[in-house]
């Protein structure tokens, strides 16, 4: 009998500016956890991601209002044995990754998808799921970590046509 690899399966979404999209709901079914990276919009969203997994937030900066004041701006984590950053600007980052031993940086803001590595902390931005911006994708992104190593990867969702 051969044993299952152990890990966990984190669902990253961010910028949703108060439009939780079913296709968003759809492919966070499943994770572990979710990530939520800033710029909520509307508090029924952290409500109903909360009903899928566990839930992680910051607050982005349109989260003004009264209920968002209850979200840190910055969040760090450990899920399965890595270190986890949360931010929603990374061009505000305060602390060096790899000196404070991080994994992984997840940020929002630029509403651009982008998975890099640098100096073998991964930096993850999940993109946009809200309304589109200009001509970015809808997107969200899902890491894998699975004994002890890190996969991601950006998942393009696909939009019901109007």
């Amino acid at each position: 009998m051969v044993d299952k690899p152990t890990g966990l399966k984190i669902g990253v979404i961010s910028d949703t500016h108060g439009l939780l999209r079913p296709e968003a709901i759809d492919a966070l079914q499943g994770v572990d956890d979710i990530i939520h990276a800033g710029d909520i919009g509307k508090q029924p969203i952290i409500e109903t991601l909360a009903d899928i997994a566990p839930l992680h937030v910051i607050s982005g900066n349109i989260d003004t209002a009264d209920w968002a004041s209850d979200y840190p701006q910055t969040l760090s984590l450990s899920l399965a044995g890595k270190s986890i950053y949360v931010l929603h600007d990374v061009n505000a980052i305060a602390v060096d990754p790899v000196d404070a031993g991080i994994d992984i940086v997840i940020s929002g803001h630029s509403h651009k998808p982008a998975l890099t590595e640098q100096g073998g902390v991964l930096y993850l931005n999940p993109g946009s799921a809200g309304p589109r911006r200009f001509k970015l994708p809808v997107t969200i992104a899902m890491i894998n970590i699975i004994e002890a190593k890190i996969s991601a990867e950006i998942v393009p969702l696909q939009l019901a046509q109007t």
